[in-house]
């Protein structure tokens, strides 16, 4: 586990119509050089789907998809804030934009770079 304990963390979209809450420790954050990830330039961590929680907007998001049409990339409809997608590799985790979560520092936190654009 990483270094900071276990703790739940609301987050939301930039309008507020997504809202959202996983449970984390934070052990690495990750950046992926794939063309959307540079395009979106999010910072994110790595929730199992039982960590994570949609509490309202379900109706506000939409999905993109590419490539392999895997992984699904979640857009508020309203404001336009990616706040979360369903990853490609490990389907059952979600990666979630940490700039989107309620009161976060993500100051100390190892990050990797994740390669995404050599991905077939």
């Amino acid at each position: 586990m990483g270094s900071r304990p276990l703790q739940t963390y609301q987050g939301s979209c930039h309008c507020g119509a997504v809202r959202f809450e996983i449970d984390t420790d934070f052990p690495e954050l990750t950046m992926c050089d794939c063309s959307i990830c540079r395009r979106k330039n999010a910072l994110m961590v790595k929730v199992h789907q039982s960590q994570f929680r949609l509490l309202a907007g379900k109706e506000a998001l939409s999905v993109y998809q590419f490539h392999t049409h895997t992984a699904s990339h979640m857009f508020c409809k309203v404001c336009g804030i990616y706040p979360f997608h369903r990853k490609r590799v490990t389907p059952e985790h979600f990666g979630v934009n940490v700039f989107c979560l309620e009161n976060f520092d993500p100051t100390g936190i190892p990050v990797r770079q994740t390669v995404g654009a050599a991905m077939l």
